[in-house]
């Protein structure tokens, strides 16, 4: 209903689809882009998803059209970054530790598929279910990239 309601224009049915998957978008930009651009990145998507959005046919199908359009944008500005700027680039404030670098810099080290998952639920702070209704996965997929995620990230880490 959300999706058919923001396809005739409703901005708040958009704002509450943007309130639920927002986290995503910025799990999906953060696993590819600098901490301070993952942020336009996410703006850059509900942009174009908001123009875009008429196109969707299925509104069940919206969760993987927007995980779809969020790694487009996340490679596309990933791609146009200057050679002298770093993945790993952490400019927030306040700054973090170094711990809390090089432990996202080994989630960006990852395969893409466990990356956009553990960053969803470990950056992001989505629950399972939560990755599962807002990416299309199964639950039982969600589970074992998380498991086999967090192997490899506690092996890289080590």
């Amino acid at each position: 209903m959300l999706v058919i309601a923001a396809q005739t224009g409703s901005r708040p049915a958009f704002a509450t689809l943007y309130e639920r998957f927002h986290r995503v978008v910025h799990a999906i930009a953060l696993a590819r882009v600098s901490a301070s651009d993952a942020n336009d990145v996410v703006q850059d998507v509900f942009a174009e998803a908001w123009a875009k959005l008429g196109g969707v046919r299925e509104p069940a199908a919206f969760p993987g059209w927007i995980v779809m359009l969020a790694r487009s944008r996340a490679i596309d500005h990933a791609r146009k970054q200057r050679p002298t700027e770093a993945p790993g680039d952490l400019a927030v404030e306040p700054p973090p530790r170094a711990e809390a670098a090089a432990a996202l810099d080994a989630l960006r080290a990852l395969p893409d598929t466990y990356r956009e998952t553990l960053i969803m639920r470990l950056v992001e702070g989505l629950s399972g279910p939560e990755i599962a209704e807002r990416t299309g996965m199964t639950p039982d997929s969600v589970r074992v990239h998380l498991h086999r995620g967090m192997k490899l990230l506690r092996e890289a880490l080590q």
